[in-house]
């Protein structure tokens, strides 16, 4: 939860404009303004404080405890002109906090912390918990002083500074690790998610005993709690209270598995009792196992709960990420936040230069040019074998015409892989001409390279004899310019002369262009590989301008009953 607090009218305009923008995800404290700001420090993640800075300072240094627990506090000017990260930016939030409130009030964000400052990744941004020196290393890092990478435990890491390494000696440590280790001095650790807690309770077992349970367990074996990466049980204790509660005190997801699938596993402690009660011999160790991995704490038990420990294998992590049409705002926030997460890109150079300013220092960039996408994606799978964390890169959907399929036909289950949808061409045009796309439509490609011509001439009959909207991808090129014109011939023979057809060119870009010409007056000289062209079906229409599909026919029927025929193509 985000706490907003004002103290002005001025103020409390800007509060309020976040807190409708952000209904669910912020609380307005009122009254006096020294206790509004105790309570939102107490009770909230962080803090938006439309005050002057100076003021803020003071309210909140008496409360301040620890970087690690404290609220990120953000700071907004009375006029709403900047958002300015005060403490907490990356642990805190602060920092991401201030940009997204700038961008709802239309303000400049202020980040002030050294690393941002330099375009260099902090620690604490690279996605898991890191304790030990931090700061220290963090200014060798600065500074441009080596910093050693031990990776004592695998794990995909996304982009590390430029002057993390791993055979580097020198006087400051990077370590990769899940195990219970006191830092040293100039050492920092990460604890990436690599644990895995099984866990079983008899009804109403209490979550301390179910958390002391597993704490007991994880210090026992040498084992960081910041480094479990989710719990796991049998579906039928899905909801029991103390192991929601118990995941939740650890801060991480639940998972459940059907009993049917937990009793194929097989485990070293087997019983009669979980077998009885919930149809499987094993929850715990079952559980934790159901993911892959090895044991590392075998069953454990207290008076009502159970829990073993798997380490997952470090597996590489293929992301598909798709850019969206081009448009920096329509890149969304989960296609970034995977740039971010990789050490590794691939993708198009044309597509690379756009997203390049959002990868992390030290990122590497495997680029190609235009036609040899399967070797980028047996490229990307590559780098993902080798345990790396893998972006692999393409415009619109990348599971639209682009490099989802061949990537995925060549990743194995050795890897992980995650598919990060994007906004389509077909989309961002519809978006662009009206509401083409209102009822059934098909996309289909022109592009013969992969297709035999016989194969999409009948998919273009199939769709005009349903009556379908048509969205062409891939219409024509100087080296294939017959094709556009005899599937539109094919439509032709289904659809009246006057059907609306939408041409849109680089959608979303700067040299964008919209037409709406219809089938008989389109020139498909006028067409070229970076255009989407939408036909119409029969209820297509042209209304004030726009490429109007009905949702029904209720609608087309009752305008022409009434007579109103305005701005609409009849094909009659």
């Amino acid at each position: 939860m985000i706490g907003l607090i004002s103290a002005t009218a001025a103020g409390a305009l800007a509060r309020d404009r976040l807190a409708g923008a952000w209904p669910d995800r912020t609380r307005v404290y009122g009254g006096p303004v020294a206790d509004a700001v105790r309570a939102a420090f107490a009770e909230c993640e962080r803090v938006v404080c439309f005050l002057a800075t100076g003021a803020v300072v003071r309210l909140i240094a008496p409360l301040l405890a620890d970087k690690g627990s404290d609220p990120g506090v953000v700071c907004v000017d009375e006029g709403g002109r900047f958002a300015v990260a005060l403490v907490g930016g990356h642990g805190g939030g602060a920092n991401a906090l201030a940009v997204a409130v700038a961008d709802v009030l239309g303000a400049r964000p202020v980040v002030t912390t050294a690393t941002d400052s330099v375009g260099m990744a902090g620690l604490d941004t690279l996605g898991m918990p890191v304790e030990g020196d931090v700061a220290a290393v963090s200014r060798a890092l600065l500074d441009g002083d080596p910093v050693a990478l031990r990776a004592e435990t695998a794990w995909p890491l996304p982009a590390l500074p430029v002057a993390v390494a791993e055979g580097t000696s020198g006087s400051y440590v990077l370590r990769v690790s899940d195990r219970l280790v006191e830092p040293a001095a100039g050492e920092a650790v990460l604890r990436p998610p690599t644990l895995v807690v099984g866990v079983g309770a008899s009804r109403g077992a209490p979550v301390e005993e179910v958390v002391g349970l597993v704490g007991d367990a994880l210090r026992e074996a040498g084992l960081s709690a910041r480094s479990v990466g989710g719990f796991a049980t049998v579906d039928a204790k899905a909801a029991e209270p103390g192991i929601v509660a118990a995941a939740a005190r650890f801060g991480v997801p639940l998972v459940a598995f059907p009993a049917a699938r937990l009793a194929e596993i097989d485990v070293p402690n087997p019983s009669a009792a979980p077998l009885a009660a919930v149809g499987t011999p094993s929850v715990a160790e079952a559980a934790a196992l159901a993911g892959g991995g090895e044991l590392v704490v075998p069953k454990r038990k207290s008076a009502r709960a159970t829990c073993a420990v798997v380490r997952r294998p470090g597996r590489g992590r293929l992301a598909v990420v798709g850019l969206g049409p081009g448009a920096r705002d329509l890149l969304t926030p989960r296609a970034t936040a995977e740039l971010r997460r990789a050490s590794v890109v691939v993708g198009l150079d044309q597509y690379v230069a756009q997203i390049r300013d959002l990868l992390r220092p030290g990122t590497r960039v495997r680029e190609s040019g235009l036609g040899a996408e399967e070797e980028r994606a047996r490229t990307a799978v590559e780098e993902a074998r080798r345990g790396h964390a893998v972006a692999l890169i393409g415009s619109g959907d990348a599971g639209v015409y682009a490099m989802a399929s061949p990537a995925l036909a060549e990743a194995g289950d050795d890897i992980d892989v995650v598919g990060v949808p994007g906004v389509t061409a077909a989309l961002a045009a519809g978006a662009l001409l009206g509401a083409p796309l209102g009822h059934d439509h098909v996309a289909i490609s022109l592009s013969d390279l992969h297709t035999p011509w016989e194969v999409i001439e009948r998919r273009v009959r199939a769709a005009a004899e349903a009556d379908l909207v048509v969205t062409f991808y891939n219409p024509r090129s100087r080296g294939r310019d017959w094709q556009l014109p005899k599937a539109l011939g094919t439509l032709a023979e289904h659809r009246a002369a006057t059907t609306p057809v939408g041409v849109v060119r680089n959608a979303s870009r700067p040299d964008e262009s919209v037409r709406l010409t219809t089938l008989a007056a389109l020139d498909p000289a006028t067409v070229d590989m970076m255009t989407v062209v939408v036909v119409g079906n029969t209820a297509s229409r042209e209304v004030a301008g726009r490429m109007v599909t009905p949702r029904g026919y209720r609608w087309q029927a009752e305008r022409e009953r009434d007579g109103d025929g305005s701005g609409a193509h009849g094909d009659d």
